[in-house]
């Protein structure tokens, strides 16, 4: 009998989930249906209609390369720590870390007085950093406006000592030095709204960042919460962005996090939007679907280093530092050369900078922040004919940087100078004029050595070390042999993972951070690596490797070139974010000519193979 009734019971269980089975795939369905008509009625619509004029509005932008981004905010004041203890992380995103109230979150409002706040001295050290466009925090996710909104009371003039309106002097300070102007305003995340997304401290709605609330998965097996969702995009999202719209005349905004809101309230806001203003910029991070990008351009991921491949207009968004909002404790300030680095390289693939930086609660930059601004200025002031307006460079990547390419004149951004002072340009096949250092003027001497290739002769030594740009001017059209050339005189070459040619279905990319610029999800002994390049001489190279464990045991992989193979086990385990480094994992003996460096698993134990950041080759 008790075995009977035990098997009565597994039956209502079993009979229940699977009721419960059908009735999730169901409202599944009906979430799909409604994104889905968003879509429909957008693209056979008014987003339709609004592109027509997309390439008109988004000139500026795309001539403009380099930007500033702040994130500036009630945040600011205590700088990554609260109630004497430092908070690790974005500082923009205490509110959460901390599971602050609103009530006393306000209360530390009452304490928010920016009295060093200068709209002038802001704007000025944009233009000086040889910026061209601002983008700032109107309201994060912690909800606080910074700008004076009737829509809701949590805001700067009517909960702060400071009472005036940044954002009004900003534009007026932007216009005034011939910067665009425009905002970041969290649509989706509002951390004081009792019906936002975000807030599960003190309104019990699921949130967090790691996606446990939002997108249109959650609200499809959560429909409860769509109603409320609804309501605070009705009563305070489209509402705000409307002000800022009407009040302001922005030329760009911008968005964030909108996994987090289901793909058509996305959609919804985005038409509210063109309803009011056809002509300013949105970015990428309101409105996306696997068929459809809705933005006027595509966005990396925060804090990228190394970019993978984009078509398209698109924009990076490094920081200073680690945190976007001003962190007290964050000193992990990289050097001028860095940015220099990354602002070309986003140039030479067709992509912005727009660059982060958090000013203090008291208004003031951090002096660690304008000593980067000053740098880059400075080198930016000479060199900014190679940033502006250019286009991505079909050359194909060099051993010695990037280059850049602005109607007949290719620039050359030279990070790594040959010790023999001999840059060889490796794929240039069309005909050209004078050559010469940008910053200087001074002329150099320029030689073809066959079909592909020129070399130029270069000063003794490097006259900018951050990045020396030389000009070419180009009597024809340009053209390229797209094949990499390793320079002999360069004895280490990197191959990215980034750059590598990609062979079977579902591999995917890193986001670019810092140890994050991998190739990931290698599952299948059908998916490989491959890079393909050309010799100049024959020479001898020694292979390190460097790579994440992945989401798995290892295994072994074939690095194979020409008639050159060698099996070779992974090593190393433990948490995705520890980088190996295999030293001396194998000689290759090459002549001269083309070449196809490839990657291919031959076990993989238990899910990934590996995360494979990059190859270094060092010649012998």
């Amino acid at each position: 009998m008790k075995r009977k009734l035990t098997l009565l019971i597994c039956f209502f269980i079993s009979l229940q989930t699977f009721s419960q089975g059908d009735e999730d795939k169901e409202m599944f369905n009906r979430g799909r249906e409604r994104d889905q008509q968003a879509i429909d009625e957008a693209v056979s619509g008014w987003w339709t209609a609004s592109m027509k004029n997309h390439d008109e509005r988004i000139t500026w932008w795309q001539q403009a390369r380099f930007g500033m981004f702040i994130h500036w905010g009630v945040y600011s004041l205590p700088g990554g720590e609260w109630k004497g203890k430092k908070v690790d992380g974005y500082a923009e995103h205490l509110m959460r870390k901390e599971k602050i109230t609103r009530a006393d979150y306000l209360a530390l409002a009452h304490q928010f007085n920016p009295i060093l706040f200068n709209a002038d001295a802001w704007a000025r050290h944009a233009k000086e950093a040889g910026m061209k466009y601002m983008i700032i925090t109107s309201k994060h996710h912690d909800g606080f406006a910074m700008f004076d909104t009737k829509v809701s009371d949590f805001n700067i003039v009517q909960q702060t000592p400071f009472k005036r309106d940044p954002m009004i002097e900003l534009s007026a300070a932007c216009h005034k030095y011939g910067i665009k102007f425009g905002f970041y305003y969290s649509h989706a995340f509002d951390w004081e709204h009792p019906d936002a997304p975000g807030n599960d401290w003190e309104y019990s709605n699921p949130g967090g960042d790691k996606g446990l609330y939002g997108g249109t998965n959650w609200f499809n097996v959560h429909p409860e919460l769509l109603p409320k969702a609804q309501k605070y995009v009705n009563e305070k999202a489209i509402p705000q962005i409307k002000e800022l719209l009407v009040k302001y005349h922005p030329d760009i905004l911008w968005f964030d996090t909108p996994s987090k809101l289901p793909l058509s309230e996305n959609i919804r806001i985005l038409k509210a939007i063109r309803e009011v203003d056809t002509h300013v910029v949105v970015n990428g991070r309101l409105a996306r679907s696997a068929e459809v990008s809705f933005g006027d351009y595509k966005n990396t991921a925060d804090r990228p280093l190394e970019f993978f491949p984009v078509t398209g207009d698109w924009e990076a968004i490094p920081t200073t530092n680690e945190s976007y909002g001003y962190h007290k404790y964050d000193n992990s300030h990289k050097p001028v050369g860095a940015f220099v680095h990354l602002l070309a390289k986003a140039a030479s693939r067709g992509g912005n900078l727009l660059m982060n930086i958090g000013p203090k609660g008291d208004g003031a930059f951090d002096s660690k922040d304008l000593t980067i601004l000053k740098g880059i200025g400075a080198w930016m002031e000479k060199n900014g004919e190679s940033v502006y307006g250019t286009v991505a460079s079909p050359l194909p990547l060099q051993s010695w940087g990037v280059s850049t390419l602005k109607g007949n004149a290719l620039y050359l951004h030279v990070f790594n100078w040959p010790a023999d002072n001999k840059l060889y340009v490796g794929g240039l096949q069309s005909a050209f004029g004078k050559v010469r250092l940008l910053a200087s003027k001074k002329a150099l001497t320029a030689n073809r050595v066959n079909a592909n290739d020129v070399v130029i002769d270069l000063p003794a030594k490097m006259p900018d070390t951050l990045n020396t740009v030389i000009a070419i001017e180009l009597t024809a059209p340009l053209k390229t042999d797209p094949v990499r050339v390793f320079s002999a005189n360069i004895p280490e070459q990197q191959l990215l993972a980034f750059d590598a040619q990609l062979h079977g279905e579902k591999l995917g990319y890193g986001d670019g951070k810092t140890g994050k610029y991998y190739v990931q999800n290698w599952k299948s002994n059908t998916q490989w690596l491959s890079w393909t390049f050309r010799t100049t001489k024959p020479v001898t190279f020694t292979i390190n490797m460097k790579y994440l464990a992945g989401e798995g045991n290892g295994g072994s992989f074939v690095l194979q070139t020409g008639s050159h193979s060698k099996e070779i086990k992974i090593t190393g385990s433990g948490p995705d974010t520890k980088v190996f480094t295999m030293e001396n994992m194998d000689t290759i003996e090459l002549p001269a000519g083309t070449h196809e460096l490839i990657i291919k698993p031959v076990s993989i134990e238990k899910g990934e193979l590996m995360k494979l950041l990059e190859l270094q080759l060092l010649a012998k």
